[in-house]
């Protein structure tokens, strides 16, 4: 039994839904398995192209060769994958689609926003207002470590469930999340081998469909 749903498979790529709560990558020191360690128990062997923080959810892609992997990594590195989220964040952004362009310094427990940082765009279209958030597409064009979340935290807009980077009022927001209101939407890539196109969509999940259905009860209040 496959341990969360496919969105593709063929002989050199694989997409999967990566749930919350899921590492992307091994992490000895983690305590927990990840992504690639959990197919392996279902004798798939797979190769980390990306990586999700560990309490977003949606589309993972993964490579079953190191060329695979390479021609992938090459994709990400030239800016040639378009991956849009979905986030649910606090308050009001204005206007309500931009860009957001704070560099970022990359840490090994995390990462801020800084002078010495590098340059980091987030592009941002608002899809609903509600009384206490707003929910969002967000697209990376670039990607450096946390970059949603450490940008709509420097903002004032953390996201809902944001315990790691939210501040100040975003800290205390009336409106309650197990983990941080993320998911990895949409990713558009060529795939390596014939250049067709992949295009592949994980839908919300039921934690975030709660959430956004909560959201909206509170804008009808």
């Amino acid at each position: 039994m496959r341990p969360f749903p496919f969105l593709h498979e063929d002989e050199h790529v694989l997409v999967v839904v990566k749930p919350a709560g899921v590492l992307s990558v091994p992490d000895p020191g983690a305590g927990s398995r990840s992504v690639p360690e959990l197919l392996a128990e279902q004798g798939l062997r797979v190769l980390p192209v990306h990586r999700l923080d560990r309490e977003v959810s949606g589309v993972l892609l993964l490579a079953r060769d190191e060329a695979t992997r390479a021609a992938l990594q090459d994709q990400f590195r030239a800016g040639s994958v378009r991956k849009l989220y979905w986030g649910l964040a606090s308050g009001t952004l204005e206007p309500p689609a931009g860009e957001l362009h704070f560099p970022i310094l990359e840490q090994p427990q995390g990462a801020r926003v800084s002078a010495r940082g590098k340059p980091a765009r987030t592009r941002y279209r608002t899809l609903a207002r509600f009384a206490h958030a707003c929910e969002l597409e967000l697209e990376l064009l670039t990607g450096r470590k946390n970059q949603i979340r450490v940008h709509l935290a420097h903002a004032g807009h953390a996201l809902v469930g944001e315990r790691k980077y939210a501040r100040g009022r975003d800290a205390v927001l009336p409106l309650r999340s197990r983990r941080v209101a993320l998911h990895a939407w949409r990713l558009t890539c060529a795939h390596p081998r014939d250049g067709k196109m992949l295009q592949l969509e994980a839908p919300l999940p039921e934690d975030l469909l709660e959430l956004r259905s909560r959201a909206a009860d509170e804008r009808r209040r």
